[in-house]
This record gives C-alpha cells, sequence and structure tokens, in this order.
C-alpha cells in the first residue's frame, strides 16, 4: 500500500472553503483524513458525523498530535498568521487558503518561519486549478496568441446574504473586498503576466452599506515590456459569481470563465492564414470545451499532497501569496491615496 499523507483541516462549515478540503482529502488516494478542528459547536458536530473522524475545538490540541503530518487552515484571513507559524514551528506542513494574511508583514513571518522550520507551505490560491484557466494558460505559454499587451480579471460576487454571525469576519475594514475574494483576479493576472511594477485604484462603496470597506474597486497595473493590467472586484453587484478573465496578445485573444464550458480563442491566423472560410481570420470564434470546476479543491489537494510525498515541492509557495498580497495591497493603497503606487 502507498504511503498516504495523514492530514487535518482546521476551520469548516457546512458549505465553506474547509468543508470541501476535508471531502476532497477523503476521497483523494494519497491522502488521509485524520482529526478536524472546528471552532462552532454546530459545524463541529455536522463534521463528526459527516466524516467520520475526530473534531476538536482548539487547533493546538493537533499541534502535540504526531500522526498529523500536514494540516489545510481554511480558517478567517486574519487568524491565519499565528496559526501556519505555529503549526509549521510544530513540524506540520500547511496549505493555508487565500489570501495568506491581510497584512504583508505576517506574510513575512509566516515565509520565515517555513524557510526556519524546512516544512512545506503552500497558499491556496485555487484559480490555478480552475479548468478554464488552466486550459488558457497552457495555450498562452504554447504562443497560440503571441506576445501579452494587455489582461483584465473580476471577482464579481455578491456578499450580501454572508450576514450570520460566523461570517462577521468579512465585514470589517481590516478586511477589504479587493484583498479577500478579489486577491484571486489579482493572482490570475500575476500567473500570466507576473509580478507589475506599479498601480493605481479607484473605489467605492454602494452596494453594501453596512459593512465597513469599500464594496467595488477597479485596479490598474503596468508591468514590464509595456503590459497592461486591470482588475475589477465587486462584492455586492447583481448578477452571479465569476472572474471572467481575458488575454490580449499580438496573435490572438482568450476568453474564459470560471463557469463557463468553454474557453473561446480567436486567432490573427488559423493554418497560417489570416483569412479562413471567406471571413478574416481573427472574427472567427474557436470554442475548446473545458470542465467546471470554479473551486477545484480537489486538483489543489492532489499537487499538495504529491508535493509532499515526492518530496518535490508545493505548487504556490509563500512568495507567491505574498506576492499576490503586496499587490492588492498597492491597489488599496493608490484607492485611498489617490497616487500611483511602486511595487
Amino acid at each position: 500500500m502507498n504511503k498516504k499523507l495523514k492530514i487535518a483541516v482546521i476551520g469548516v462549515s457546512k458549505e465553506g472553503i474547509g468543508n470541501a478540503h476535508s471531502k476532497a482529502i477523503l476521497e483523494n488516494d494519497n491522502t488521509e483524513l485524520v482529526t478536524i478542528c472546528e471552532i462552532v459547536p454546530e459545524f463541529r458536530e455536522y463534521a463528526e458525523k459527516t466524516y467520520g473522524v475526530p473534531c476538536v475545538e482548539n487547533y493546538k490540541d493537533i499541534l502535540q498530535d504526531e500522526n498529523i503530518e500536514a494540516v489545510v487552515v481554511a480558517t478567517n484571513d486574519q487568524s491565519h498568521c499565528q496559526i501556519v507559524c505555529d503549526l509549521l514551528r510544530n513540524k506540520k506542513h500547511v496549505l493555508c487558503e487565500k489570501p495568506m494574511s491581510l497584512k504583508l508583514s505576517e506574510c513575512e513571518e509566516m515565509m520565515k518561519v517555513a524557510k526556519e522550520t524546512g516544512m512545506s507551505f503552500m497558499v491556496g490560491q485555487l484559480c490555478r486549478f480552475t479548468p478554464g484557466f488552466v486550459k488558457a494558460k497552457e495555450l498562452f505559454d504554447a504562443g497560440e496568441i503571441g506576445d501579452l499587451f494587455f489582461i483584465e480579471s473580476e471577482y464579481a460576487h455578491d456578499y450580501s446574504c454572508m450576514n450570520q454571525p460566523f461570517q462577521a469576519w468579512r465585514r470589517g475594514n481590516d478586511r477589504p473586498g479587493l484583498l479577500g475574494g478579489g486577491c484571486h483576479a489579482v493572482d490570475l493576472i500575476r500567473w500570466f503576466a507576473g509580478n507589475p511594477v506599479e498601480a493605481f485604484g479607484y473605489s467605492n462603496h454602494k452596494m453594501l452599506p453596512d459593512w465597513e470597506t469599500d464594496d467595488c474597486s477597479i485596479g490598474i497595473m503596468k508591468f514590464e515590456n509595456d503590459v497592461i493590467g486591470k482588475i475589477f472586484c465587486s462584492t455586492g453587484c447583481q448578477r452571479e459569481y465569476t472572474m471572467r478573465t481575458v488575454i490580449y496578445g499580438t496573435k490572438g485573444t482568450i476568453i474564459t470563465d470560471n463557469h463557463s464550458t468553454h474557453i473561446t480563442l480567436f486567432k490573427k491566423e488559423i493554418n497560417g492564414e489570416e483569412n479562413s472560410y471567406g471571413t478574416p481570420s481573427r472574427n472567427i470564434r474557436i470554442e475548446i470545451p473545458v470542465a467546471i470546476a470554479s473551486h477545484n479543491v480537489p486538483a489543489e489537494i492532489e499537487i499538495f499532497s504529491k508535493g509532499i510525498l515526492e518530496n518535490k515541492g508545493v505548487a504556490i509557495t509563500g512568495f507567491e501569496g505574498a506576492a499576490t498580497v503586496a499587490v492588492c495591497t498597492a491597489i488599496l493603497d493608490a484607492c485611498r491615496t489617490g497616487q500611483p503606487q511602486k511595487i
């Protein structure tokens, strides 16, 4: 029998991301779900009945458990740093949900502790596992649309229904939507275009008046090689959840979305010809089927566990997570000050 990575999950609910992680760990051939930690009694009872593993209230109860090799941290964003550092210092590999932290100083602390302990530390930027985005990246890397000149991504998600007491951590002024959910769009842009060197932004607050932070933000980024990027983040918009992303290149364009059954490719030339079937090639839609897996946690768990079991390292390092936080922070600083921010 192949060795299985023994994993605990901190933070679950009936529909939350920790719940998705628990299910994915149970279903993966490389992993074993050992323990779940949850502070809300109702969710702790639900987890015990659903997954059939011991559940504890305090994450410190799992620090000294030598049977646990790795831990998924799916708690509120504000708590990530302390929990992650404690786990790393107690020789646990860690997969921490995005955003890595709400503060760059805490990102630096987590990276420092990971380096000192030598433990694997991965940040859960889930969009890098969404089938449509993965296929778009394959086409982009293969040169199908030539050199990048502009990329835009959006995070449009209505948070108005998130009004339960256990969701209050989302609504404080320390957790702006652009850094919380919008980091998905920022990370996607970084995945394709690399790290921007400057950012600017605007924001307003019209949709969620009872929340303490702006609910709509626009970020403009400048990259090396004369590339421009843009993100749109709304946490109160009236539409279905989407992370529509468009990648513009000198030889074509890719349009993709986390909830679409296909990605759309436009090319300047098809089979070397600028005119195909009596029409300009650039006007012909090429639709490539993809699976829908907006939050592809099973793929994330597969890659995380294999990276550790095969001693190959993790896919999305602490530096990657921190770089995304740095860009989000720069956009938010620009929104506040009205001045472009160097990154």
